[in-house]
């Protein structure tokens, strides 16, 4: 026989083991090519040296991560000192990309709870509406915002009219801006792996422990955050790793004064100005700060199924 039943009733197949590589070939193929190749060209990029009039020139250096973490003078002959410029470019990233996270949760969850908690019937029209302004491309929907928030855009004129204010809001080219260009990209990313997962809790649970006198609060607490735990968390990071390096609401939202890496980068591969080799670097350092979340994310996981 080909296969049998295993332990657990689970079945093995032998015909399946034998060619497991060779239906696995595809995806693996597809991700050296459109992951693990343009990773370890930024990889070779980094530590190359920067043409003068663009480019890189094939010589070994690690000039790049020194110009992000120290800077030497004009000249570069002078005693290092630690460069605040880039490494607050770095923080500003990270707490916005945490503020988004946060402010994705506290809208996305009761959100996720109330569509779980719909009608059968009801659930497939408000995920179509969460989803539907994300069918047009992000750039539209981020320039769409700027003209939103703008001083003579329909934020600002609805509330002078209305006399709620007397002058223009003024939020454009603010962090305020940044960060609601996050929270509006990013919004459906945390609603939808919670709903996935509150969709699965056994409200039975929540009538068990009301009828046993639990306040609301401890039913929240003690029994459904621990139950969907794994979707708030999946939401976070689907939330917080494309905001870190987010690029598109900075640019248009923040202007110069509101630089994040994600801006960074780009301008480092624009034009013959850019150096290639310091964006390459500064991706990885990015990547790599990704890679330590997620990793230690994993592992809190493990030890919380241990």
């Amino acid at each position: 026989m080909a296969g049998g039943a295993a332990p657990g009733g689970s079945v093995q197949s032998k015909t399946y083991r034998e060619a497991r590589g060779w239906l696995l070939l595809p995806a693996w193929v597809t991700l050296g090519i459109l992951t693990l190749a343009p990773l370890t060209i930024m990889l070779v990029y980094s530590f190359l040296t920067k043409e003068f009039r663009g480019g890189v020139i094939w010589e070994f250096s690690l000039d790049a991560y020194d110009q992000f973490f120290f800077d030497r003078g004009l000249f570069g002959d002078e005693p290092p000192r630690i460069e605040w410029t880039y490494i607050g470019i770095f923080w500003r990233s990270i707490w916005q990309a945490g503020a988004a996270t946060i402010l994705s949760l506290l809208i996305g969850f009761p959100t996720a709870c109330f569509i779980a908690t719909r009608p059968e019937k009801e659930r497939t029209l408000w995920v179509f509406l969460v989803t539907i302004p994300y069918w047009v491309n992000l750039l539209i929907r981020t320039v769409s915002m700027k003209f939103l928030l703008r001083d003579e855009g329909p934020l600002s004129d609805g509330l002078i009219a209305i006399g709620a204010i007397s002058e223009p809001l003024g939020i454009v080219n603010t962090n305020l801006a940044v960060q609601l260009g996050l929270f509006y990209s990013y919004l459906p990313f945390m609603v939808l792996p919670i709903y996935a997962a509150v969709e699965r809790y056994n409200f039975a649970l929540s009538e068990a422990a009301a009828d046993l006198y639990a306040p609301r609060w401890t039913v929240l607490r003690r029994i459904l955050l621990p139950v969907v735990k794994p979707g708030i968390v999946a939401g976070c990071i689907l939330v917080f790793v494309p905001s870190l390096g987010s690029f598109l609401a900075p640019d248009l939202l923040g202007g110069a004064k509101n630089f994040m890496i994600g801006s960074l980068i780009e301008e480092q591969f624009k034009g013959n100005a850019g150096n290639w080799p310091f964006g390459a670097a500064a991706s990885m350092i990015l990547l790599t700060l990704v890679l330590i979340l997620l990793i230690a994310s994993a592992r809190q996981s493990q030890k919380r199924d241990g």
